[in-house]
């Protein structure tokens, strides 16, 4: 998807205008899923020249109303931002490192995510996060 024809697409699909800083942030956010903010800036000023933290704030703010990003904050974490939207997957964080990587949707019996009192929601997603250590961080515990 890094292609400026996809990306302007999508925009336009999500009746937004076709903007340098909204390409280049929405590229950035597909080039480094689960980037957090200050990464996505560096990518963007990379690919567009200067723009303020303020202009990428707001495109960031922009492309999630839209539902083109998902914007997830793992507790204890800055906020992140992924361009996999429109389904109910969930998230492992290594404690160590903060690295994030997509986890599927449990199929089958799944207990934990059946609320026991849903209180008359009609509930339509459930937010998940493991934590534990990444293999890297994992590795250079047991050295």
């Amino acid at each position: 998807m890094s292609t400026t024809l996809d990306v302007e697409k999508l925009l336009r699909g999500a009746s937004l205008r076709v903007t340098r800083p909204r390409v280049a942030a929405l590229t950035a956010v597909y080039e480094h899923p689960h980037a957090d903010t200050e990464s996505i800036i560096g990518a963007v000023r990379e690919n567009f020249g200067e723009v303020s933290h303020q202009a990428v704030y707001d495109v960031l703010r922009a492309l999630t109303t839209a539902g083109l990003v998902r914007r997830i904050q793992p507790s204890g974490s800055v906020a992140r931002y992924e361009s996999r939207v429109g389904d109910n997957h969930h998230h492992v964080v290594c404690r160590s490192c903060g690295v994030v990587a997509d986890v599927d949707c449990a199929v089958g019996t799944t207990p934990c995510l059946t609320a026991s009192d849903d209180h008359d929601f009609a509930i339509d997603e459930a937010e998940v996060t493991y934590w534990g250590l990444c293999p890297d961080c994992s590795t250079a515990l047991g050295s």
